[in-house]
């Protein structure tokens, strides 16, 4: 039977949570969606489960541990899953659970063994620091994209969101309703003076009516469940009357001014980042500047044994988290005590935890010990159960160099 891998949701981490029985089996991998990489893509697969029953054989007797596996190694065998495929997949598995889930961003290889899900790639994905939307807009119809730096594609429309002026308007639309392709150059205004009647006036309401319809929806349905940026992308003319309706609060002033359908989606996507960047780096510097404000006023920690001892505590609002780091270790969620893993030693031994990346840059692998996991990862994980927000930043633009930075409420 062929697994389909759902879109990453929001509420990812309720799913897992709800099955968080130990061992938690967690791989993420980056993938291809044309030949010949997709071809290595199940081989690849297929060795991270070996990692995983590698590790799970120090401690699990073995019909535990094939239980455990069985749905994963299915999965490596299922040729039409990999044909379907994006930029990555997460999947994860536990007594009860088992969830596939494709991501449009590529991730780095890992297979991790813990007493929780390696979740901090997918926080990463999901922020909405360099997440946007899309809105297409013709004066008919409307199309929603999704993406972030690395991949946009269309999503689908929330019940209740219109589609066509038709589904907008129903027996309120202009009868005879001619209106343009909205690909050309066309002006709102000369388009509606073309039609059966010259209803021009009639037409210009019709519009009217429509743009505030798509507004209403997109605001209700997707912009603040997400309160992810919105921006427009179509004619100019088409720009000015949606401005002039919108109530939309995530609607940013830029825009994209041309219709999606013009342009093939990569262009999309770059056209878009293009603006999101500036709004992107922005929030990074405020987030640093936030920290650097509560650190001189003793709000801020930096150390991650006070950090956790933060965390258990419920006290952190904010908690900045490396991107491109692993700290190997695990953390007491009762008291926050942390038990931190020596990586300086026998980095050649193939039982440390201890690996490097295709760059040559020294990475933290989980395998040597199915208790071990990422702290940073942990600390993420408790942060949000507590009520506090998380945010994973580039290593580059991090206020501190202990892979973490919190923010107290007091």
């Amino acid at each position: 039977m062929t697994t389909k891998p759902n879109l990453l949701p929001n509420d990812f981490s309720e799913v897992l949570a709800a099955h968080a029985e130990a061992p938690c089996l967690s791989i993420y991998l980056p993938t291809h969606q044309h030949h010949p990489g997709n071809q290595q893509d199940p081989l690849r697969f297929r060795h991270l489960v070996k990692e995983l029953e590698q590790s799970l054989e120090k401690k699990y007797p073995a019909d535990k541990v094939q239980a455990l596996l069985e749905p994963f190694e299915e999965l490596g065998r299922d040729l039409e899953f990999w044909n379907h495929t994006h930029g990555g997949i997460a999947v994860f598995g536990a007594p009860g659970l088992f969830q596939v889930y494709g991501l449009q961003r590529t991730v780095p290889e890992l297979a991790v063994v813990a007493d929780s899900f390696h979740t901090k790639p997918l926080r990463r994905i999901l922020q909405t620091s360099d997440r946007f939307q899309v809105l297409g807009l013709s004066l008919n119809e409307i199309k929603l994209f999704e993406g972030n730096r690395d991949a946009i594609e269309e999503i689908e429309l929330a019940p209740g969101v219109p589609h066509t002026i038709e589904e907008a308007l129903g027996e309120e639309l202009t009868e005879p309703h001619q209106i343009v392709s909205s690909h050309g150059g066309t002006s709102l205004g000369s388009a509606m003076r073309h039609g059966h009647g010259d209803k021009s006036v009639e037409r210009e309401i019709d519009a009217d009516r429509f743009f505030r319809a798509v507004d209403r929806a997109i605001l209700e349905h997707h912009s603040s469940p997400s309160k992810l940026p919105l921006l427009l992308a179509a004619l100019p003319e088409h720009h000015d009357l949606f401005r002039k309706v919108s109530h939309n609060p995530f609607l940013l002033d830029e825009g994209i001014q041309i219709h999606p359908d013009a342009l093939p989606l990569d262009e999309l996507r770059e056209r878009a980042w293009k603006i999101l960047e500036p709004h992107y780096q922005q929030r990074l510097m405020g987030l640093a500047d936030e920290f650097a404000i509560a650190k001189s006023k003793g709000l801020g920690l930096d150390e991650l044994p006070q950090i956790a001892e933060a965390a258990v505590a419920g006290r952190i609002a904010n908690l900045l988290i490396e991107a491109d780091r692993e700290i190997a270790g695990r953390m007491d969620a009762e008291t926050g005590k942390l038990h931190l893993n020596d990586l300086s030693h026998q980095p050649d031994d193939p039982d440390h935890p201890v690996r490097h990346d295709a760059t040559g840059k020294l990475k933290f692998t989980h395998l040597g010990d199915p208790e071990m996991d990422d702290v940073l990862d942990d600390l993420g994980e408790l942060v949000v159960s507590k009520g506090g927000k998380v945010v994973v930043v580039p290593s580059e633009q991090m206020p501190t160099k202990t892979g973490a930075a919190a923010t107290c409420r007091y």
